[in-house]
Parts: C-alpha cells; sequence; structure tokens
C-alpha cells in the first residue's frame, strides 16, 4: 500500500469509528429511558433530542469550517496561523453557547411550535432541554477542537474524545437514574456531565499534541489581520449550507406525515440506511477535508492531484459495495430492525431507492470535504441550495390540469427527490470543481 492510500486510511478509519460511537448515545438515552415506566419517557427523549440535534447541527461549521482553516494552516507551516484558528473558533463556540443558554426559554418555544406534542410530553421534554442545554458552551468547543484536529491531520484525537463522552455519557446516566435515583432528569444530568468533561478531555489531548507548544493566543491575534473576516465568511456560508440541509431531513418527515404513521415508520427504517452510509462516508470525507486543506495551503497542486484522485476511488469502491449490500441486504437488515410485518414490507417496497443510496449520494459526501479543504465554503453553499430547491419541488409540487398545487402521492416521490437532491448537491460541486481548484490554488 502506497503512501497516499496510508493516509487516506490513518484518517479515515478512525473517523468512522468515531462516527459509529454517535448511535450509541442516543440508544444508551433511549435504552435508560425506556426502563423508567412509562412511554412518556421515550417519546421526550425521542423529541427533545430532535429538538437539540436542530440547534447543535446548525453549529456544524464550527467543526467544518475549523478544519479548513486550519489544514490550510498547517499546510502552509504557519503555526501562529494554526494558533489563531484554533482559538478564533473556540471562544466563538463558547459564546455561541452561552448565547443559548441565555435564549433557552424562547428557543424552546419556538422549537416547540414547530414541532408540536401533547402537554404530558412537552413538560418532560421541556425538562431534559433545560438541563442539556447548559451543556451546549462545551458541545460547540468540542465540535470546533475536533475540526482543528482534523485539520492538523490527526484524526484519532476526535475519536479518543467522542469514545470518551459516550463512555461517560452511559455510566454516569445509568448512575444518577437507578443509583441516586433522579430518575428522567438523570438521563439528561449524565449527557450534560459527559458534555463538561468531554470538553476537558478534549483540551487535555490539544495539551498532549501540542508537547509543550503553547496553543492560545491575545484578543488583538484572534481579531486582528482580517483572519476574523475570513473566518465569519467561510463558517456564514457553512451555516446556510446546514440550514439547507436540516430543512431537506425535516421535509422528508413532513412529506412522510402526510402519508401517515405507516410511511412514516417506513422512512425511520430507510433513513437508517442512508445515516449508515454516510458514517464511512464522512470518514472519508474527512481525510479529504484534512489532505486537500494541507496541500491547498502548501501551494503543491500535484500532490492535490493525487490525493483527490485517491480518494474518489475509494469512494467509488466504497459506493459500489454499499449499493450491492444494500440490494442484497434491505430485507435482512429491515427484519432486525422491526418485527412490524406492514413496515418490512413498506421497506421492501424501497429496495431500489435504497440500493441507490451509496451510489447516488457518495460525490456529495466526498466533494464537499474536497470543498471545506480548499475553504471554497460559497459553493458549496449554493450547490446545496440548488439541490435543495430541487427536493421540496419533487417532493411536494404537482402539475395537473388545475396547474400546480401541493400533493404527496406516494412514499417513491418522496425518496426519489431525496436522491435527486443528493445527486445535485454532488453534480454540481463537480460541475464547479476545476474552476474552484484554479481559483484557489491562483490565489495562493
Amino acid at each position: 500500500m502506497n503512501r497516499i492510500n496510508k493516509d487516506i486510511l490513518w484518517l479515515s478509519i478512525p473517523a468512522i469509528v468515531s462516527n459509529i460511537t454517535v448511535p450509541l448515545l442516543g440508544l444508551c438515552d433511549t435504552a435508560i429511558s425506556g426502563h423508567l415506566g412509562s412511554e412518556l419517557f421515550l417519546a421526550s427523549i425521542a423529541v427533545g433530542t430532535v429538538m437539540l440535534n436542530v440547534v447543535f447541527w446548525l453549529f456544524g461549521f464550527l467543526r467544518m469550517g475549523t478544519t479548513g482553516l486550519t489544514a490550510n494552516a498547517y499546510g502552509s507551516g504557519d503555526d501562529h496561523e494554526v494558533r489563531k484558528v484554533f482559538c478564533r473558533s473556540f471562544f466563538i463556540a463558547f459564546a455561541a453557547g452561552i448565547i443559548l443558554i441565555l435564549f433557552r426559554y424562547p428557543l424552546f418555544t419556538l422549537l416547540s411550535s414547530v414541532i408540536g406534542m401533547d402537554r404530558e410530553v412537552a413538560a418532560y421534554v421541556e425538562e431534559y432541554f433545560m438541563i442539556r442545554i447548559w451543556g451546549a458552551p462545551a458541545l460547540l468547543c468540542v465540535m470546533a477542537v475536533s475540526g482543528w484536529f482534523v485539520g492538523m491531520q490527526s484524526t484519532v484525537y476526535p475519536m479518543v474524545i467522542a469514545i470518551t463522552v459516550n463512555v461517560i455519557n452511559i455510566v454516569a446516566s445509568f448512575l444518577l437514574v437507578f443509583t441516586y435515583g433522579l430518575g428522567f432528569a438523570g438521563v439528561a444530568w449524565g449527557t450534560l456531565i459527559s458534555n463538561w468533561l468531554g470538553l476537558c478531555v478534549a483540551l487535555a489531548c490539544v495539551s498532549i499534541m501540542r508537547r509543550g507548544k503553547g496553543i492560545w493566543c491575545g484578543l488583538r491575534d484572534i481579531l486582528g489581520g482580517g483572519g476574523m473576516g475570513r473566518f465569519f465568511s467561510v463558517n456564514s456560508n457553512l451555516f446556510v449550507r446546514s440550514a439547507c440541509i436540516i430543512c431537506v431531513t425535516m421535509g422528508v418527515t413532513a412529506a412522510g406525515a402526510r402519508l401517515g404513521a405507516l410511511t412514516l415508520a417506513v422512512n425511520v427504517v430507510v433513513m437508517q440506511f442512508f445515516q449508515f452510509f454516510s458514517f464511512f462516508m464522512d470518514g472519508f470525507a474527512f481525510s479529504g477535508e484534512a489532505l486537500t486543506g494541507k496541500w491547498t495551503g502548501a501551494g503543491d497542486r500535484g500532490m492535490l492531484h493525487r490525493y483527490v484522485k485517491a480518494l474518489l476511488l475509494w469512494t467509488t469502491g466504497m459506493a459500489v459495495i454499499f449499493s450491492l449490500l444494500y440490494g442484497i441486504g434491505a430485507g435482512p437488515v429491515a427484519d432486525i430492525l422491526t418485527d412490524s410485518e406492514n413496515v418490512r414490507k413498506g421497506v421492501m417496497e424501497m429496495w431500489v431507492w435504497i440500493a441507490l443510496i451509496p451510489a447516488v449520494s457518495a460525490w456529495a459526501f466526498i466533494y464537499d470535504g474536497f470543498y471545506v479543504g480548499l475553504t471554497a465554503t460559497r459553493r458549496m453553499m449554493l450547490a446545496t441550495m440548488a439541490a435543495t430547491a430541487v427536493f421540496f419541488l419533487l417532493a411536494f409540487l404537482r402539475v395537473g390540469s388545475n396547474g400546480v398545487y401541493v400533493d404527496v402521492e406516494n412514499n417513491g416521490q418522496i425518496w426519489t427527490a431525496f436522491l435527486a437532491y443528493l445527486l445535485m448537491r454532488g453534480f454540481v460541486l463537480v460541475l464547479l470543481w476545476k474552476s474552484t481548484l484554479s481559483k484557489r490554488m491562483g490565489l495562493e
């Protein structure tokens, strides 16, 4: 195995492991709340988690933007800029977390009105939300630090952080609920504790990586030199992109709701296939971010091309393997995920769409990584906006004898729209790649 493939796997495998540990957190909270004697607790965990995920997903730019900017600085050998990017990301993440805490009540009211729930569930959801929101500064800072590590060409430290946070969460939640008798609130307190201890672990990892070299900068360094302007430019585009992705995810749910509870249940299972593939492709996308950013910062277009070509080969291989596995194994997986015969039947009716998910979505994942490495986030944003428009047009709009109207006819319509959205994202990014690369490397 040559050096290029070793570099890719060295970055990708730990990132994949980190991604796979993420569902364990939700599974732990669900399992504990499921043993508290009422289905209200399960429902409250589900709704509260969705609400918090919507909030935190909007701040995904803290990881991606930090990765691209750090990788550029690392590739150019500018350690001072590496430190400045770290400090900007960290303090903006912490400040954003404080703002979320200060506006927690109007934020909860807004999200509640969007989701809608009965009074009994709402009371428990509010309790869960109001406890967990105090972990926002820590959680957002960990996102920023993890992005910085990827930019520094390491996904091992983010993996260590993710696993540590999950282990602490499981242990703390279990003890608080069953040993110390905090009941449902103990689940939220366990997650809150894991957020803050996870930040301590993240900062300890930074100290280990730096090996005695400083990481903190003064306020003048953070704000000066035009760096803050570039930071906000890169990340504001990623913020809008994240908002579009959230709208599409919620759009899939809203479209399914128009077709009834059975379709909603089927789509939960089908979405698991997409999410599982994303765990692997995000790992390679992380490699794309780190390696593209590194060689862009170094100004070495030749090495950049070699790594991009190798990553595209890995992406193609993963897409083919997963499409074959999904085409063959959709039924057995559905049998594991649900014992409802109607849901299984509904999933099997969608097997063609399921098999197409890897092949259609792979380019969107890997090119996102390339564009983050180039810090060409405006074009990423525009590609996602165009793809989002395609999704909503195909998912909800129909043309008939009475003109244009809103309607969802069947589940195939929903997933055709979702696959078209993924395909459009990748297609636009591929189409713009050469001009983006020339412009970015020309600036260097």
